[in-house]
């Protein structure tokens, strides 16, 4: 990378190695689950954390990247099981998987990248099922294995995939779950499936959808592990080098707006309609454009311009605002914004491993859940907007005492009522 005379960054893209161009950059930023002590201050590690658009192979992606044992270790700070509701999703998913894609179950090897607490591969495991999780996160991965589920703690690459079909044989099923948007070298991630995927096996993987991400303007989805925002067009150019191909699409909600793209061997099923329907839907948002990411980028700032102004318009006005969840997303948002204490008092959450520590970055307190029950704050701002109606049906009482959630995705705003809370969900 190197920074040319308009101090616009030079970069060539991962997926084409051809000129990328320059989006926006948020900045300096802290690890997004970099939750520390009040000694770690003068230590912590901060990088930039810039975004270009490559009009070649039409990828949105991070300039900079930490190293990956950086951000996945054997103190990772989030634990999937934590949601009810994406224990429901994953639960969908399995069933989804063996009732259209595993004829033989008996005879079936399911493998699943970046496993986390296995939270979708544990179905198999009850069903007795051959599974492996692959996740590099050694302290989640061991409570995947205390559940039953059959884990290794490693990166997935090509070696990995070596190692795998040596003892285990070639999958059937290779899936992941926001994981492939973490994995910077592609490259080697597509040999690996393409050596371990059985000829007629598929590969499926969701993420965060880059068509959302500019309708809502959720910046917050760019943070460090989120090297890449996929798009159908950028997976199709990103895997075909391997001999593989997009059949399916289907687009989820989880995590404000997501696309599971189903991929085989070329020519192993027959293409649906759902990828062509996608490809209309993103030449309409003109995905293609480099003038859709500089629109992007402005509206960016509008969004910091409006937050911060409404922030210090509650402390005039002698408010106490607070943030509920301390989550990845929220670190990208505080550090761009430059929110700290003296606008937002403290965060809550339920993570044990994450109380009582401070925000990366803006060094915010993190209270657990019941220091927010028992307090009366007047306004909570939802971090964890992609779960507000999970939140929002926990929380009835907070509204009923008074208080206001303050939401930023798609646009800043207070909401103090039900039904509110109702419709911007909708």
């Amino acid at each position: 990378m190197t920074v040319n005379k308009n101090n616009k960054h030079s970069f060539c893209c991962r997926i084409s190695d051809k000129p990328s161009e320059s989006v926006i950059s948020y900045g300096k930023m802290p690890i997004a689950n970099g939750f520390l002590n009040s000694e770690e201050f003068s230590k912590e590690y901060f990088f930039e954390l810039a975004v270009t658009f490559c009009p070649t192979s039409k990828m949105f992606q991070l300039i900079e990247q930490p190293d990956p044992k950086m951000m996945f270790h054997e103190n990772y700070a989030f634990f999937s099981s934590t949601s009810n509701k994406m224990a429901e999703h994953f639960e969908k998913m399995a069933n989804n998987y063996t009732a259209n894609f595993l004829s033989n179950p008996k005879d079936a090897f399911v493998v699943e990248l970046g496993s986390n607490d296995g939270i979708m591969l544990r179905h198999f495991a009850k069903a007795g099922i051959k599974h492996l999780g692959i996740e590099p996160s050694s302290n989640v991965a061991e409570v995947a294995r205390q559940n039953g589920v059959n884990t290794i703690s490693e990166f997935f690459g090509e070696e990995t995939a070596r190692k795998v079909e040596a003892e285990y044989g070639k999958a059937d099923i290779i899936s992941a779950a926001n994981v492939m948007c973490h994995i910077p070298d592609l490259n080697s991630v597509g040999k690996g499936i393409g050596l371990l995927l059985k000829d007629t096996g598929i590969f499926v993987f969701e993420d965060p959808y880059l068509g959302d991400v500019i309708k809502k303007t959720s910046y917050d989805q760019i943070y460090d592990e989120h090297v890449y925002i996929f798009s159908v067009q950028s997976v199709l150019n990103a895997f075909s080098p391997y001999g593989l191909e997009v059949f399916h699409v289907d687009p989820q909600t989880t995590h404000g707006g997501s696309m599971r793209y189903y991929l085989c061997r070329k020519g192993a099923h027959a293409i649906k309609e759902s990828v062509g329907n996608q490809l209309k839907i993103e030449d309409s948002l003109r995905l293609d454009k480099i003038e859709t990411y500089e629109q992007f980028a402005r509206n960016c700032e509008q969004n910091k311009n409006d937050f911060v102004k409404l922030l210090k318009q509650l402390k005039a006005d002698g408010k106490r605002v607070v943030g509920y969840a301390a989550t990845s997303k929220s670190t990208t948002v505080l550090n761009y914004c430059d929110i700290g204490p003296d606008l937002i008092e403290y965060i809550c959450d339920t993570t044990p491993i994450k109380q009582g520590k401070f925000s990366p970055g803006m060094h915010i307190p993190i209270k657990s859940y019941e220091d927010f029950k028992n307090d009366r704050p007047d306004y909570a701002v939802l971090f964890a907007w992609n779960h507000a109606q999970e939140i929002f049906e926990k929380e009835k009482a907070f509204i009923d005492q008074g208080g206001k959630w303050i939401v930023f995705v798609p646009e800043v705003k207070v909401l103090s009522s039900q039904e509110s809370l109702i419709q911007n969900v909708a």
